[in-house]
């Protein structure tokens, strides 16, 4: 599991950033550090220390604004990685073992917009646990860019989660997900009210373990929870919890009719 962290405390906004284009590359090769198949089977990922030096400068202008050093925050995110890399991989291997697709783990970690989306959520996360600004939202905008997945590295994700096909998930920054939930395409776990007095309070759904969340459904409310065991079918709308075991579907109805040959 990943280590307590050094927190660093918020005193405003930063007078300088960190140049956007470092922190997509550094992103993208930690994920192939952390998993060279990324790239294929001939990749030479980049080194641990090479990683490092290149996160501290990243992270420079954070130093300066709460005096750190960049020594520190170094050490303190490298330090979780190897909890980062378990808990990935528990994640690649639930989605291998649930999509009857899945060819092996090698192809998830490889080929799946899902894998690589909650790859770079569990790095942005353990960044925003720390309290770096900017940073972790830079992460997961480059892959909501990349797979069309957004997710908040402040939401709370357990491990065995999956993801598939991916496109237009939306999760919220205070959603809790529990263990082996499964979302499918263009889900949002949304919040209510946008309003900007309400920043500091639990704006969206929490989701109990072993819930399935098929696609183009919507969740939204902090004070929503879907219970342990549920199944939420396609297209569902809800603003209202559910309990454990529960199965919500959407009823729609079907018209067929019969078209008019013009052409006779």
């Amino acid at each position: 599991m990943v280590r307590k962290l050094i927190r660093i405390t918020d005193t405003g906004n930063s007078s300088e950033f960190p140049v956007k284009a470092d922190v997509i590359s550094f992103t993208q090769n930690l994920a192939i550090s952390l998993f060279p198949i990324i790239e294929g089977s001939r990749t030479i990922p980049p080194s641990y220390r090479k990683l490092k030096k290149r996160f501290k400068r990243i992270v420079k202008p954070v130093c300066k604004e709460h005096n750190l050093t960049n020594e520190e925050l170094a050490d303190s995110f490298f330090s979780n990685l190897k909890g980062i890399k378990e808990l990935l991989d528990i994640d690649a291997q639930f989605l291998a073992a649930n999509d009857p697709a899945a060819s092996g783990v090698d192809e998830v970690i490889m080929a799946y917009p899902g894998f690589y989306a909650i790859l770079v959520y569990r790095i942005a996360h353990c960044l925003a646990e720390i309290g770096i600004p900017i940073i972790p939202r830079i992460m997961s905008e480059h892959a909501h860019s990349h797979t069309g997945i957004d997710i908040h590295p402040k939401a709370t994700i357990d491990s065995e989660f999956f993801i598939d096909h991916g496109t237009g998930i939306v999760i919220g920054e205070t959603s809790i997900i529990g263990k082996r939930v499964k979302i499918y395409q263009g889900v949002t776990l949304g919040a209510l009210s946008v309003s900007k007095d309400k920043a500091s309070t639990k704006r969206h759904p929490t989701i109990e373990d072993n819930v399935i969340i098929y696609a183009g459904s919507t969740i939204l409310g902090g004070e929503t929870v879907i219970g342990h065991d549920s199944v939420i079918g396609g297209n569902v709308w809800l603003t209202e919890s559910v309990p454990a075991f529960s199965m919500v579907y959407h009823e729609s109805k079907v018209v067929i009719k019969e078209r008019k040959n013009n052409n006779k």
